[in-house]
């Protein structure tokens, strides 16, 4: 099963729901790897809800595994991309065409969610318009408070900074302005002295 129930938190920490099928002049999907069952789910909630969708499906480590499914639910346009950021630009402009009472569908992991939210924000779409689903990795999108480097899936707490080195304990702290966690130095008061690391949500 690709759904996590995560533990109570801070209330800064995001909280996803269940997509479900909306009344709407368009409706735009966005999801990565497991993202796919959710959207899966809703064309088998509502059919025809599909064949005016515009669904952009970033496969990550699952390869073809959904592709096929996601073809035979026959959206009005299905793009596949190679990665998020090679998505951003089709995400940019589908978004700058979207009209006005559009409604927008988010699932996968939660740097997509966090990133695909921004720039539907950024685009003007209402937050009553955006539904997100968390399906499969829960690994994390962390920002170095000190480099201010991200380093993207992050599974273990702590980890090493990528981009300046420094071991940082991962905080429930999140910032939806750029859909990433913060990561602390964990050892600056001293130095070395870095505990195991554990994986998250362990």
């Amino acid at each position: 099963m690709s759904r996590f129930t995560f533990p109570p938190s801070i209330h800064s920490r995001p909280v996803y729901g269940t997509l479900s099928p909306r009344k709407g002049s368009g409706h735009l999907m966005i999801a990565d790897a497991e993202g796919a069952e959710a959207l899966l789910g809703l064309a088998r909630a509502d059919a025809a809800l599909m064949a005016s969708a515009h669904v952009i499906f970033i496969p990550r480590d699952t390869g073809n595994r959904y592709v096929t499914q996601l073809q035979a639910a026959a959206p009005a346009v299905l793009h596949i991309g190679a990665s998020y950021d090679a998505s951003v630009p089709r995400i940019r402009r589908v978004l700058a065409d979207t009209v006005m009472g559009a409604q927008i569908y988010l699932a996968g992991t939660e740097g997509l969610i966090g990133q695909a939210m921004n720039e539907a924000l950024n685009a003007g779409i209402p937050l009553a318009a955006i539904q997100t689903e968390h399906r499969g990795s829960v690994a994390r999108r962390v920002q170095c408070v000190h480099c201010k480097g991200i380093t993207e899936d992050v599974t273990t707490d702590p980890f090493t900074c990528s981009h300046c080195g420094l071991n940082l304990f991962v905080r429930d702290h999140y910032s939806r302005r750029l859909a990433a966690f913060q990561g602390v130095c964990i050892d600056a008061e001293d130095p070395g002295n870095v505990p195991p690391p554990v994986e998250l949500y362990s």
